[in-house]
């Protein structure tokens, strides 16, 4: 077929007519690379965009010039072929549909995959496999061994219990749902996406939202191009019973995890940005994922807890109604201190301090008479426990060691008298 094409275009090259050839693969290029030149500056890549926004936007404007030259190179083809031979147009068309395909799968990848702007190895991989195969697609199609591999493989068949698949039809299936999986995912992706907009709306019931609408699309996809190819669903069935029996003896914690993801979800005990403990795990929520969840501690580790410890465990949530907490310090001071009018200098000295709060005010009380002296509490609220307790406290007892300092108030400490008898033999 290859030969005969080129065969065709070198007769076509000798005639005056393939003038007309020419001039209209230019003038598609002109007007695709004309158009997509000014959607990018109608739609120009803000400075304040994020990193993965550019990234998509930037995939995207690389689909164009390929789609409108492939849709160009088409209507120029049907116009042509009234009047004459369009042998160049054929050869040119496969090209640049090979070449819109992969850069429009490589946006929907980066899509749904690059989530924070970055691209990894893999997707990268992906990529490149992906343009080797529609490459090697069109090889076959102008080589015309086409015709040839669709044979071997409809008559070459594997036996699925009482059934029979052609080599054709699987590869056809696996096509199929690879294709519709993407589109949902990226169908998903870009229902996430504007649900997180809706501020209105709860997060977590957000994230329930896109995660169910994510699984439901995905198997809806699955179900429709599995029927598209003409394979029977009942094949899957022997697959279906191996899943439960798997889920019953050797999945049930998978399972629950599963299970659990969604009821914090939808009891709304658990949001991302909420500071929370739970064993010996404290931090803030970061991600909330359908069989595990995220906690970012004040150190900078991330610990990946399951889901189902959320559920079984008893939780502490510090921001859960109110972001709130109460913290406090002790301080001993000598007895001849003036008590009431040191109380009232520690409030005014701790509401002073960075990230303490004024409402409520901050609190000092006399606990209690000590060995040594008098026992103070002087107790206050922050709203910001993801910021860390430690430098908060630090802060207060540096402000009431000055004011001690300043009133010269005493602080006393155990003392211990030795009496010395004198030798009565």
């Amino acid at each position: 077929m290859l030969m005969d094409l080129l065969t065709d275009l070198y007769k076509d090259l000798h005639e005056t007519q393939v003038v007309w050839q020419l001039g209209a693969v230019i003038l598609c290029i002109l007007l695709s690379a004309g158009i997509s030149r000014v959607l990018r500056k109608q739609f120009p890549l803000e400075l304040h965009q994020s990193g993965v926004k550019k990234l998509w936007a930037e995939t995207f404007f690389k689909v164009i010039f390929p789609l409108l030259l492939w849709i160009f190179l088409f209507v120029a083809k049907i116009i042509l072929s009234k009047w004459q031979h369009v042998h160049l147009l054929v050869l040119l068309l496969p090209i640049a549909c090979s070449l819109a395909l992969i850069r429009f799968a490589s946006y929907l990848s980066r899509r749904i995959f690059a989530r924070s702007g970055e691209v990894g190895a893999f997707l990268l991989i992906f990529e490149k496999l992906f343009s080797v195969l529609v490459w090697f697609g069109v090889i076959v199609y102008f080589t015309g061994f086409s015709e040839d591999l669709m044979e071997f493989l409809e008559d070459t068949t594997l036996t699925l219990g009482h059934s029979k698949l052609s080599i054709l039809a699987i590869v056809q299936a696996v096509i199929s749902v690879i294709f519709t999986v993407i589109l949902a995912l990226w169908a998903s992706a870009a229902l996430e996406e504007r649900l997180m907009k809706i501020a209105s709306m709860h997060s977590s019931m957000r994230v329930v939202v896109s995660r169910i609408g994510r699984s439901l699309l995905i198997l809806l996809a699955v179900l429709v191009s599995l029927s598209l190819v003409g394979i029977d669903l009942t094949v899957l069935s022997v697959f279906g019973g191996a899943l439960g029996v798997g889920l019953g003896l050797g999945l049930q914690k998978i399972a629950s995890n599963y299970v659990s993801g969604f009821i914090i979800l939808l009891d709304r005990s658990l949001s991302i940005g909420d500071m929370i403990s739970v064993d010996k795990f404290t931090g803030k929520v970061s991600q909330i994922n359908t069989r595990y969840t995220v906690l970012k501690g004040l150190d900078g580790v991330e610990s990946i807890v399951p889901n189902e410890m959320l559920i079984a465990s008893p939780m502490q949530n510090f921001t859960l109604s109110d972001r709130a907490i109460w913290l406090s310090t002790d301080v001993n001071v000598a007895y001849k201190t003036d008590v009431e009018m040191l109380l009232s200098k520690l409030v005014d000295s701790t509401l002073r301090v960075p990230r303490v709060m004024s409402t409520p005010l901050p609190s000092a009380s006399l606990l209690g008479f000590g060995a040594n002296g008098l026992d103070l509490r002087i107790g206050f609220w922050i709203n910001d426990p993801e910021n860390g307790k430690l430098s908060v406290l630090s802060n207060v007892n540096l402000a009431i060691f000055s004011l001690l300092k300043e009133l010269d108030v005493e602080i006393p400490y155990p003392q211990s008298v030795v009496t010395l008898h004198p030798d009565t033999r």
